[in-house]
């Protein structure tokens, strides 16, 4: 049976990061892009729709932040996540990524430690970096037999105790490893930083995109006890494919760490209301269940597919069944290739497009990300491009 996932859509030509910038980014145009962390896929059309309601008022003026906004955003979570969400904990944002970036300025001084899990997608290495605050490691623990990760907790205490040491970044569901992590993980996580007094910025960014044959879940803020510091990341730009339109919320329960926020977006005139990126916010919330619930059942098939190819049919790679996110982490170690190499046999020998596993951190080397998000035609062009590629080194 064909789905409407199915049917492709071009991107070319409409400013698409992720096809028009395969030039600047790949060195040549004619590659399959598989890189950027968004979709192939028509957007609900309860959200396509209510921008077309929007777009209809030829008034573009500075824009309210509507209080059916927050209760579509706190019904979602309620019903999806069972998490209870109080309006006033609710700090709309510019974005995720800009997020990282204050919550470094707004909870630690220059020169304190901020503590990630690599590999982590690279906006955790530079909102720390370009803010002045210290990078601290503590890198995932990779399970070589089944291709699983997980968190080294008895190392992240040692990082937690390091006296410099004040905000966690956790990647919940993971990008790029796509770990759901469970109740218990997170639970050991939130000990280990009430032991310490850490805040923890908690990006849940992907927190919709979890197969439905996978572990649900758990927001982290719904362990959390008296006291605990914990600044929660959601949008829904990932779970209906609206990046673009770049408005996420930040949910702090704390009025004091709430306030600390509040005087860092202050100082950098943030956020702006744009009137496109809040009908579509609400519109995703509020209506775009069923398609979510589709997507996830295409999604699983398409992940199912490319394991299973890669396992079976690419020599060199090796892959495991993520847990969340359309991302899939492609082991090529076994190619014997530096990442410089790696990046020149998929680009320019197999035509493919997807993000070096080194630009995640150190121990990404020798790894790739793959977004399957995109026709399932796609994926088997890219597969047997990769392939036929494969074949040629081998003749």
């Amino acid at each position: 049976m064909t789905s409407a996932f199915d049917r492709p859509i071009s991107r070319e030509h409409t400013q698409s990061v992720k096809f028009d910038a395969r030039q600047a980014v790949f060195g040549r145009e004619d590659i399959l892009p598989v890189w950027v962390a968004d979709m192939d896929f028509a957007a609900p059309e309860a959200v396509t729709r209510a921008l077309k309601v929007r777009a209809e008022h030829p008034v573009y003026g500075y824009t309210l932040f509507p209080e059916s906004l927050y209760q579509a955003m706190i019904d979602w979570f309620a019903e999806r996540h069972d998490w209870r969400i109080e309006r006033d904990w609710v700090l709309m944002a510019p974005g995720v990524v800009p997020s990282l970036h204050a919550a470094c300025m707004a909870y630690a001084e220059p020169g304190e430690g901020v503590i990630i899990q690599p590999p982590v997608y690279p906006p955790f290495f530079s909102s720390v970096r370009d803010s002045g605050r210290e990078v601290i490691e503590n890198p995932l623990v990779r399970d070589d037999k089944t291709g699983q990760y997980r968190m080294d907790l008895a190392h992240l205490e040692q990082c937690a105790a390091r006296p410099e040491a004040r905000i966690l970044m956790l990647c919940t569901p993971h990008n790029p490893v796509g770990r759901v992590w469970s109740a218990e993980e997170l639970s050991e996580v939130l000990a280990i930083a009430r032991k310490h007094g850490l805040v923890v910025i908690s990006d849940e960014i992907h927190c919709d995109l979890v197969f439905p044959d996978k572990p649900r879940h758990t927001m982290l803020a719904s362990l959390a006890g008296p006291g605990d510091a914990i600044v929660t990341a959601v949008a829904p730009s990932k779970s209906f494919n609206m990046p673009g339109l770049g408005l996420s919320a930040l949910v702090i329960p704390d009025a004091e760490r709430r306030q600390a926020m509040k005087r860092v977006f202050a100082s950098m005139h943030l956020p702006q209301c744009n009137p496109f990126s809040i009908a579509g916010f609400e519109a995703g919330y509020r209506e775009g269940g069923p398609w979510l619930d589709e997507l996830m059942a295409y999604l699983q098939a398409n992940r199912d597919f490319v394991e299973a190819f890669v396992n079976r049919q690419l020599p060199g790679l090796r892959t495991a069944a993520p847990e969340g996110t359309y991302l899939m982490w492609l082991d090529c170690r076994d190619l014997t290739l530096d990442d410089a190499g790696l990046k020149r046999f998929f680009v320019q020998e197999a035509g493919v497009g997807m993000n070096p596993g080194i630009s995640f951190g150190q121990p990404g080397s020798g790894f790739m990300r793959l977004n399957i998000g995109c026709p399932r035609d796609t994926l088997k062009q890219v597969l047997g491009q990769i392939e036929d590629a494969l074949a040629r080194r081998q003749r």
